[in-house]
């Protein structure tokens, strides 16, 4: 509790300096004054105000939590409570506990309502210790003095609005009563009495239901004390709170204004007053001369500064996101008073003043500071050492920008209905904002020179300026004389060494007996009165400054410059984001807004740490807006590159072509409404630079986007290193992708697709493109563009797309092979390439468009070799359906092979097998999609050059030739169960060729058997049986481990015998296509590396291969020129 810590610090613990000792023997020596020493008053100033932050922290969180739903305590929501809560609520604070239903629940609520409870308990001991502590200053007589007692006075008035304001969070939280009467019922049942300290917490609760009534009553007593404390703002208040007519006159922060005095160190006599925030000032008079009215009522200098006080804004900020309407708060109090008539007046008179002229007032002083930071920013980055004399114009710089951005956020939030909001509206603040970070990233960059300069200053001129005013004093008793004596020591004992050596400096002990020594001097009849030593308090808050370079700048830039409230502003802080993006002059500063969320952290207190929630939602938010806008930019200019790269495309110049061999005929008039198709090129013809093209626009925005990514490679929020360029290369690395997956035009339901040739190009277009990026911004574009192209030669993307990769081997397989396996498209071994098959219907598409090498080879090189790879794990799966296939057809026809393949040099005894086998024509159609299918794979894989796996296993996807197809060795293998031995399976695959083998002579009955010289394979595919037989049949022995070219030899041997047999008969007409099936035998050994010539001489006489060729080379016409 607070009793234990002020009874602690009071008594000593908090006097850490060095003047310790001396101060207290100084003390017991002038017990016997009335206003002694020990009354400590600046020790309590300072403790009260930190412990009154933080439980004024604690009640605005206990109301946050009690109106949202989400974090309702469960009791107050729960619906069986609810008649005892409006009981507790009516009776409060009185409450008869007997028979309510909180007894059935009393350690539950006992346990989940102490932490309220206690932190209500807070408040009143907070309430009695400031009680405590203004009745004695009053007793004191304490004479206050901004400009002089400058630490004293900013306290006092700090400690009363703090006090002010906790209560006013009290009165704001609805469910006090019910929080504090559940809890005191629970603990009356569980110990049989009530909470010692209820009856007070009840009369407190009951005593400000009229707030501000018992709080005016309350001061009445201190109205002399806060009166004079607010009276000395009439010096600081008006000149601060100026127009921006009158700051641009005066050349206000600007150091080019005089350059003669540009070295000379910025000072004056209320340094510390100089960046004094205008809201807590206005705070100060709004607040306090509403708590000591009588003073606005009866004294002239207190009414005018009240009123200029009035027409400055409409709210007051009390905590976080909590306000205060002044006017409305002020009417209804002076309402309830007689002899008030005349302020209520006032009132209504500066409400409409701010109505009127507030919103266009402070839109012109955020307009002057744009330009005047911009200025000041850009002077001390290209001449850092003036951060030393010239560091005050920074703090005034950043404590004037935080009082106008946080002015209308506040007054965003609760805008007034009035005829100008585009006053409360600013789509430039992210430039403000941007040069409040820079100027304090430069602050801290350059801390080094500006702890320099001060050390040096405080050790040759303040030091001897202290000394001169303590020894011009002519009263200066011996406690004061101590500790302006060590003011002077520890100022002479500081070196420039300290800095070389990176000291770690703590002056916060100087500052501290500074503060002691303003209280010890303001009090009524002190032996020396500081009001009448007015050189003293000017040098040494002019030291206290000075001070503050060296050790505290960080608190110093958070003091005048943080802007962690508004984090509890989202809607007014994301609203102002999209304005601000709405502007192209204030792209460039957009990173201004994520990096103001680094701040968010610093908002917390220890007395509320769970107020603070590690939450990165506004920063993630702002820089995927900033990263989505920069891609969007960059693929934009990518695709009208893309477009301009495409017209110079080869299959574009038909038209030209055309133009050319016509070019001596009459030129034709086009027809009316017909526009002449420009020539590539011609959109960089400019007669008039002035005349801004698209492309143009498109750049400018992409120079403004980049520029503001300038403004820190990385920032922490909440323990997070955050680097905002990465968020830029996930947007363009998931943009991209979906961009080249739509490039491929890929249509499932027509079975389009775009050329692999055509991707390629766009591609390169792309990429091209893409890199230079790298001259706008320090992004490692490689690395990006390898990612997405690498992600492409996989089935699915980072994000589960399907990448082109998927979508070029669905489309080979279900459109281009789909037609290959009906004949409908040949293979051409000639022009190594897929051919439409001439029918009566247009194809879909034209295969050698999709198939010749250029472009498998673009399309190896878009999918590589991880890509190749997968297309031929799905093409092995297509042939594997088919091996399943044929060994069910040889099972069916098991007994008649094994028949056949004994009895092969037997014809008549074969010719009667024949007739009873099945399915002939059914094998030899799966054999010949296998080979379709195996002959496209060979085409890819010839077409892959650069190889970067290793080499057996994944040979077949690198494009290296094996006599046995490692991928076709292990889809077969793969295919082997458990139900079937290694014997059963031998056995299929030997019985499997014979059955090959005695059916290639029906193949002479079909038609489309002719063989085309032209294609170079017969028209119905059954040439790539050639292929289908060698590697099917290596791979099956080699899963088996037998000899290949011993079964090779016996199908040979067989096949020869069947296809000899239709030499017998010459005299049927349907067997005109035999030779183009003799064709077939020379095939399968060319394609063979286990067969050889001399083998087939030795089975099928070399004759008829001979006659073959000539019979089906006769009709082939041949045409030169």
């Amino acid at each position: 509790m607070i009793s234990t810590l002020l009874l602690s610090l009071f008594t000593g613990v908090f006097f850490f300096t060095q003047h310790e000792e001396v101060a207290e023997t100084t003390h017991n020596n002038r017990a016997s004054d009335t206003m002694d020493y020990q009354q400590k008053l600046a020790e309590k100033l300072s403790i009260l105000n930190e412990r009154g932050n933080g439980v004024l922290i604690r009640m605005n969180y206990i109301k946050k939590t009690c109106t949202d739903p989400k974090t309702r305590p469960s009791f107050l929501a729960d619906k069986s409570m609810e008649p005892a809560i409006k009981y507790i609520n009516k009776k409060f604070p009185s409450i008869d506990f007997r028979g309510n239903i909180v007894s059935r629940k009393k350690s539950e609520v006992l346990v989940a309502m102490s932490s309220y409870y206690d932190s209500f308990l807070d408040v009143i001991e907070f309430r009695d210790h400031v009680y405590e502590l203004l009745n004695t200053i009053d007793a004191c007589q304490c004479f206050f003095d901004i400009s002089i007692n400058f630490d004293f006075t900013k306290n006092y008035l700090d400690l009363i609005i703090t006090y002010t304001s906790v209560i006013i969070m009290l009165s704001r939280i609805d469910d006090k009563k019910a929080l504090v009467g559940m809890f005191n019922c629970a603990h009356e049942m569980t110990n049989g009495s009530s909470d010692p300290s209820y009856p007070r917490l009840g009369q407190m609760f009951v005593e400000y239901e009229h707030t501000w009534k018992k709080l005016t009553e309350e001061f009445g007593p201190h109205t002399r004390s806060v009166t004079s404390a607010l009276l000395s703002l009439r010096m600081v208040y008006p000149r601060r709170n100026l127009p921006a007519e009158q700051w641009r006159s005066a050349q206000l922060l600007s150091l080019l204004s005089a350059p003669a005095a540009m070295l000379d160190p910025a000072c004056c006599n209320t340094m510390a007053c100089e960046y004094l925030s205008m809201e807590v000032m206005e705070r100060w008079i709004i607040i306090g001369f509403l708590l000591c009215h009588s003073s606005v009522n009866t004294n002239q200098a207190s009414q005018e500064l009240w009123k200029m006080a009035l027409r400055s804004g409409l709210y007051l900020t009390l905590t976080r996101d909590e306000v205060l309407n002044i006017h409305k708060v002020t009417e209804d109090l002076f309402d309830s008073i007689k002899g008030y008539n005349k302020r209520i007046a006032d009132i209504k008179e500066c409400r409409e003043h701010v109505i009127v002229n507030c919103g266009a007032m402070h839109r012109e002083r955020r307009q002057f500071l744009r330009g005047a930071l911009k200025e000041l920013f850009n002077v001390l980055e290209d001449e850092p050492g003036l951060l030393g004399p010239k560091a005050l114009f920074v703090f005034m710089a950043l404590s004037f920008s935080r009082d106008e951005v946080l002015w209308l956020v506040r007054h965003s939030e609760n805008m007034p209905k009035i005829k100008t909001p585009e006053d409360y509206i600013d789509n430039q603040m992210a430039e403000l904002l941007f040069y409040m970070e820079k100027l304090r990233g430069l602050m801290r960059k350059c801390s080094y020179v500006v702890q320099r300069y001060h050390v040096q200053y405080l050790a040759q001129f303040d030091a001897l300026v202290l000394n001169d005013t303590i020894q011009n004093m002519y009263v200066c008793p011996e406690e004061e004389s101590v500790l302006m004596s060590s003011f002077v020591s520890t100022l002479s004992a500081l070196s420039i060494k300290q800095v070389e050596n990176k000291e770690e400096f703590d002056l916060r002990a100087l500052r501290l007996d500074w503060m002691r020594l303003q209280a010890y001097t303001s009090v009524n009849k002190a032996p020396l009165p500081i009001k009448d030593y007015i050189d003293l308090p000017k040098v040494m808050n002019l030291i206290q400054f000075h001070t503050r370079m060296v050790d505290s700048l960080d608190e110093l830039l958070f003091e005048t410059s943080e802007l962690s409230i508004l984090s509890f502003y989202p809607r007014v802080f994301e609203k102002m984001f999209s304005q601000s993006s709405e502007e192209m002059t204030m792209k460039r500063y957009l990173m201004a807004f994520p990096s103001v969320c680094s701040q968010f952290s610093q908002c917390g207190h220890p007395l509320c740490p769970e107020e603070v929630s590690v939450h990165l939602r506004l920063c993630v938010t702002f820089l995927e807006q900033i990263a989505k806008q920069t891609s969007t930019v960059v693929l934009e200019i990518c695709a009208e590159q893309c477009n301009l790269n495409d017209q110079l495309q080869p299959k574009h110049c038909a038209e030209a072509i055309s133009a050319a061999r016509h070019r001596k005929q009459k030129k034709q008039v086009p027809k009316k409404g017909e526009v002449l198709k420009e020539k590539p090129g011609a959109e960089s013809l400019r007669k008039d630079r002035s005349v801004v093209t698209n492309v143009d626009k498109m750049h400018l925005m992409l120079t403004e986007l980049c520029s503001c990514y300038s403004l820190c490679t990385d920032f922490i929020v909440f323990d997070h290193i955050v680097v905002p360029t990465e968020f830029l290369i996930s947007h363009l690395e998931t943009r991209l992708s979906e961009i080249i997956v739509r490039m491929a035009n890929y249509n499932q339901t027509t079975q389009e697709i775009a050329r692999p040739t055509d991707l390629l190009a766009g591609l390169r277009a792309y990429t091209a493109s893409v890199h230079s990026l790298s001259s706008y911004i320090n992004v490692d574009v490689t690395r990006l563009v390898k990612n997405v192209l690498l992600q492409q030669t996989q089935p699915l993307d980072s994000r589960g797309v399907q990448t082109i990769t998927t979508l070029y081997t669905n489309w080979f397989l279900e459109s281009l092979l789909r037609q290959a396996s009906n004949a409908l498209i040949l293979h051409c071994p000639t022009m190594h390439c897929f051919v439409n098959q001439a029918t009566e219907n247009d194809p879909n598409f034209r295969a050698e468009e999709f198939s010749d090498v250029s472009e498998l080879q673009a399309l190896a090189e878009l999918i590589g070799p991880y890509g190749l790879k997968f297309l031929s794990e799905n093409l092995m799966w297509h042939i594997t359906s088919q091996v399943s296939e044929l060994k069910k057809l040889v099972i069916e026809n098991m007994d008649i092979l094994v028949q056949m393949k004994n009895n092969f040099d037997k014809p008549e005894e074969m010719a009667n097998l024949k007739k009873r086998l099945t399915g002939g024509e059914n094998v030899l159609k799966r054999m010949t999609i296998i080979g379709v299918i195996l002959s496209f794979r060979a085409m890819a894989q010839d077409c892959l050059k650069q190889v970067t796996l290793s080499v057996f296993e994944l040979a077949s996807a690198a494009g290296l030739a094996c006599n046995i197809d490692p991928a076709l060795v292990t889809a077969i293998s793969s295919m082997q169960t458990d139900n079937t031995s290694v014997d059963e399976e031998y056995k299929l695959s030997c019985l499997l060729l014979v059955f090959i083998a005695v059916s290639l002579p029906t193949l002479a009955l079909d038609p489309n058997s002719f063989y085309s010289r032209e294609h170079g394979g017969h028209n119905n595919n059954v040439h790539c049986l050639a292929v289908a037989i060698n590697q099917v049949a290596a791979a099956m022995f080699t899963v088996q481990a037998k000899n290949i070219e011993q079964h090779l030899k016996e199908f040979l041997l067989m096949a020869s015998n069947a296809l000899l047999q239709l030499g017998q008969n010459t005299e049927r007409m349907d067997l005109k296509n035999r030779e183009s099936v003799y064709l077939l035998l020379h095939m399968i050994v060319e394609e063979s590396p286990f067969l050889s010539q001399d083998m087939l001489e030795s089975c099928f006489p070399y004759v008829l291969l001979r006659n073959a060729y000539r019979e089906v080379y006769k009709s082939f016409v041949i045409t030169l020129g």
